[in-house]
C-alpha cells in the first residue's frame, strides 16, 4: 500500500461500499501492538472517499483517548468517528430517560459519555430507591462492594439494569483478559435478573446509529471485525456486508465448522457466518 488510489481498488465483493466500520481490539491493535498494515488500510479506504468509522464493545476509554491511540498509530481521527459501546450505551439512556441519576460499574470511558449527556453518576447511594437505572461495563478494578450496591439498587430500589455489552473475554497483545461479561454474570447472578437491554454489540444499536448519522444507506456499509459472535452478527443483524479478518480471536476453523452446520441452524446462527473471510486487511484491496 502506497497510499495512491490510481495503483489499488476494492475487491469486487467490496466495490459499492462507501462506508467501512471497524472493530478496533483484534482487527487494528492487539493491545499496544498495531496489527501490521492497518494504518495503510485505512488511509487507503480514505483516498477512496470512503468514509472510516470505528465501532468498538471496549466501554472503558473515551472516545479522545481513542483517537490518541490511533493517532500512535499514524491512523488520523476525529472523536465523532468512533461509536464504543459507552457512547452507544449513553446515548440510548437519554433516549430511555434524561438527566438519570446512575449507578456504574464500569471505567472512564462510560462515566465520561453517561455524563456528557446530563446523566449524574451516584457512586456511593444513601437512598437505593433514587437510582433510575444500573449500568455495567467492563472494570478492571471490579470490587465487591460496587456489586453489592449495584445488588441492592435493583432489588431494595427500582434501578433498571442494563449493560454496555456482554464479551468473555478482551483481546490484548498477549493473548486474553476477563471481559465485561464477567461483570454482567456477576450482577446477574446476585440479583437472579437479566439486563434490560444490552446495548454493543451483538446487538446493532451501534450499527444502526452508524448509518443513521452518515446516510449511507446498508448496501454501501461493510463491517470489519475479529469476532464472529459480536462483530459478525451485528453486521448481518444490521443488513451490511460482513467481513471477519482473522487477525483477532476468530479462525478458519471456527467459521467452517460454523458453516457445516448452517443448514440445519436456527436464525441466529447463521447470522454468526461472514459475508466474505480474510486473513488480514491488506487483502480487500487489490492492484489495478
Amino acid at each position: 500500500m502506497d497510499g495512491n488510489n490510481t495503483m489499488f481498488e476494492l475487491i469486487n465483493d467490496l466495490k459499492d461500499i462507501r462506508l467501512a466500520i471497524f472493530d478496533l481490539d483484534g482487527v487494528i491493535y492487539r493491545g499496544d501492538t498495531l496489527i501490521p498494515n492497518a494504518d495503510k488500510i485505512i488511509k487507503e479506504f480514505k483516498d477512496h472517499s470512503i468514509k472510516v468509522v470505528y465501532n468498538s464493545n471496549n466501554s472503558t476509554a473515551t472516545r479522545q483517548t481513542y483517537v490518541e491511540r490511533l493517532k500512535n498509530f499514524n491512523i488520523e481521527s476525529e472523536v465523532s468517528d468512533f461509536y464504543t459501546s459507552a457512547s452507544i450505551t449513553s446515548a440510548e439512556i437519554t433516549k430511555i430517560k434524561r438527566s438519570a441519576k446512575i449507578f456504574v460499574i464500569g471505567e472512564i470511558g462510560l462515566r465520561t459519555e453517561l455524563q456528557f449527556l446530563g446523566h449524574t453518576i451516584i457512586a456511593e447511594p444513601t437512598n437505593y430507591k433514587e437510582i433510575d437505572f444500573v449500568i455495567v461495563g467492563l472494570d478492571r478494578d471490579f470490587k465487591y462492594s460496587n456489586l453489592a450496591i449495584a445488588q441492592k439498587c435493583i432489588l431494595e430500589g427500582n434501578a433498571k439494569f442494563y449493560a454496555t455489552n456482554a464479551d468473555s473475554t478482551l483481546p490484548v497483545a498477549r493473548g486474553l483478559k476477563p471481559g465485561a461479561g464477567v461483570m454482567v454474570n456477576a450482577l446477574k447472578t446476585c440479583t437472579g435478573k437479566e439486563p434490560i437491554r444490552i446495548f454493543g454489540k451483538p446487538e446493532p444499536f451501534g450499527i444502526e446509529m452508524i448509518l443513521n448519522d452518515t446516510k449511507i444507506s446498508t448496501e454501501n456499509a461493510v463491517i470489519f471485525g475479529d469476532r464472529l459472535n459480536t462483530d459478525i452478527i451485528a453486521g448481518n443483524r444490521a443488513g451490511i456486508k460482513t467481513v471477519a479478518v482473522l487477525t483477532g480471536v476468530t479462525t478458519m476453523e471456527m467459521i467452517d465448522e460454523l458453516k457445516n452446520k448452517s443448514e440445519n441452524s436456527t436464525i441466529s446462527d447463521r447470522n454468526l457466518i461472514p459475508n466474505i473471510v480474510i486473513q488480514k486487511l491488506d487483502e480487500v484491496f487489490k492492484k489495478k
